[in-house]
């Protein structure tokens, strides 16, 4: 009786390992918490603020809570001179002007809410000894900038990429000892 429950043990483990095991390999995901489930709704919340209209109470209602979302980046009116600098000042959209004209009134706030995972599939024992890894990761981003003089945005910016999706297959034909030469102590 024990030997029997012995193989067929055994031999769900060589299914298990003939078939490869894929859902064994590692997933990830990188989220950056926003109201926003894709990047056409981060993109039409965006496009609902209105320079030199909208405040930042209006802001924070419409999603961009610039107080309370996570990884928000506070640019002061030096950060924004700098990135704005090989731009002629006649050149140079009217907002920004007014944010280097009001100096310390001005800031900068650049969200980039995201939703990214990444998922490694193929042989588990490829992966596991590092002779194949193969991955793809989905999703998307979007990063706006908003320019606020005395609590009203004066510019906005947005760029970034409605529809990830990129495939990585590594290959090391050493395996496990691809990288042994970085351990190894430098001789010379």
């Amino acid at each position: 009786m024990k030997s029997n429950v012995l193989i067929v043990g055994a031999f769900l483990v060589a299914i298990g390992i003939v078939s490869g095991c894929a859902s064994l390999l590692p997933s990830g995901k990188e989220e950056t918490r926003s109201p926003w489930k894709s990047f056409d709704d981060a993109k039409a919340a965006y496009d609902r603020v209105v320079p030199n209209s909208t405040n930042v109470i209006q802001l924070r209602d419409i999603g961009f809570n610039i107080y309370s979302t996570p990884n928000v980046r506070i640019l002061n009116y030096v950060d924004i001179a700098q990135a704005t600098q090989t731009i002629g000042k006649e050149e140079l959209a009217e907002g920004f002007r007014k944010c280097l004209q009001a100096k310390n009134g001005c800031r900068g706030y650049v969200l980039e809410p995201k939703d990214i995972r990444s998922k490694r599939y193929g042989n588990l024992f490829l992966d596991i000894l590092n002779f194949r890894r193969k991955s793809k990761e989905t999703g998307w981003r979007f990063r706006v900038l908003f320019v606020v003089v005395d609590d009203i945005v004066v510019e906005k910016l947005w760029s970034g990429e409605p529809m990830i999706e990129a495939e990585r297959d590594t290959k090391n034909p050493l395996g496990p000892f691809q990288e042994a030469g970085s351990l190894l102590p430098k001789l010379w």
